[in-house]
């Protein structure tokens, strides 16, 4: 994009309010960074954003460009590897070669990790993991921090980008449904919730006596990365019918998984057969894609960046939040959810 095409990123910063830091700091006492509110919505993401959100707001697009968008722990890796074994004609040879994660740079990784207050993060590992091992962490740790933009800028213009991220579309550039392709994807936020719930405790970001009814209730408050989750998702849904967003929900690829296929082979103007399809169901069935080292982030547990009783992928279940939620969670839920869905006509599947 050219300097004269830049645009001042439209949106404010808020520090938050005493009550709301307090609950933070005592509920994530390891988080590597301070929240801040951005924009009328008051979407939580941590201060690191602040220096990038100009640049990722006016991140020069590509036609070829293929984002896979959501609210985390809504199926996020599940999808990229659908979308890009599709987008590259089943080469499963070179997807066991290429670890996701370099497959699909992530735009948002960075805010997560913070010089100045990483030693605090690590001194909770050393405590509670005896295998850590500082000088590797301190080598990735100094990759992850990095901004995303100039690492996707210098991919040869031959080749397509696939672009992770966790950021709500009015954070993202405004042009990119004209440009860009975006498969997002929803879940049932019981569901999110639960997921999140485990993935703060898999990053060692929780303190050891958050229970997930507290982490709940959080949640409820907004005081969560990337909350609001129903502005996050409602922004998506608002853009379902552009010809260049796939909006999927989670519960989709969990009950009729050759469906969805089908969907995204047409969205990415690909054709695939019935054995192509029951091949790639086969590759994405959870347990073998559990074990898929190219795809469970599992090389990151050998420098101690994991917790040793948690693992990035879980269940791969829809409706597991029954297994958490006690009666009066479940009443608080059904009334969050009544409320956030009456000025939208979108509705999470029932299983």
């Amino acid at each position: 994009m050219a300097e004269n095409n830049v645009l001042p990123f439209p949106y404010e910063f808020k520090q938050l309010n005493p009550e709301e830091q307090e609950l933070v700091e005592k509920n994530f006492p390891y988080l590597p960074s301070s929240y801040v509110r951005v924009g009328p919505k008051g979407y939580i993401l941590t201060k690191p954003y602040i220096n990038e959100a100009a640049n990722i707001y006016n991140m020069p697009l590509r036609s070829t460009d293929v984002f896979v968008a959501t609210y985390q722990r809504s199926g996020t890796t599940w999808t990229q590897e659908l979308v890009w074994l599709i987008a590259n004609d089943l080469n499963y040879e070179k997807a066991a070669e290429i670890p996701l994660a370099q497959r699909y740079p992530f735009l948002d990784l960075f805010m997560f990790y913070v010089q100045d207050e990483n030693e605090k993060y690590v001194k909770n590992v050393e405590a509670t993991e005896p295998n850590f091992d500082k000088e590797k962490f301190s080598q990735l740790f100094n990759v992850l921090k990095m901004p995303v933009t100039p690492q996707l800028a210098a991919v040869p213009l031959t080749e397509t980008r696939f672009i992770k991220t966790h950021l709500p579309m009015s954070l993202l550039p405004p042009t990119i449904l004209d440009t860009a392709k975006v498969v997002y994807v929803a879940r049932d936020p019981r569901d999110v919730a639960v997921s999140c719930y485990h993935h703060s405790r898999l990053f060692r970001i929780l303190g050891s006596l958050v229970s997930f009814k507290d982490f709940w209730n959080i949640f409820l408050k907004d005081l969560y990365t990337l909350t609001p989750f129903f502005e996050h998702v409602k922004e998506a849904w608002q853009k379902r019918h552009n010809p260049n967003m796939l909006f999927l929900f989670y519960e989709e690829l969990s009950q009729d998984l050759p469906a969805v296929i089908r969907r995204v082979a047409d969205f990415l103007g690909k054709q695939i057969n019935e054995e192509q399809i029951s091949h790639l169901c086969e590759h994405l069935n959870f347990k073998n894609f559990k074990n898929n080292k190219s795809v469970n982030y599992e090389d990151r547990r050998d420098v101690g960046l994991l917790a040793s009783d948690e693992t990035f992928m879980r269940k791969g279940k829809a409706g597991g939040w029954r297994d958490h939620f006690d009666e009066v969670m479940t009443q608080q839920a059904e009334r969050w959810m009544e409320e956030n869905l009456l000025d939208t006509d979108l509705r999470f599947p029932q299983l």
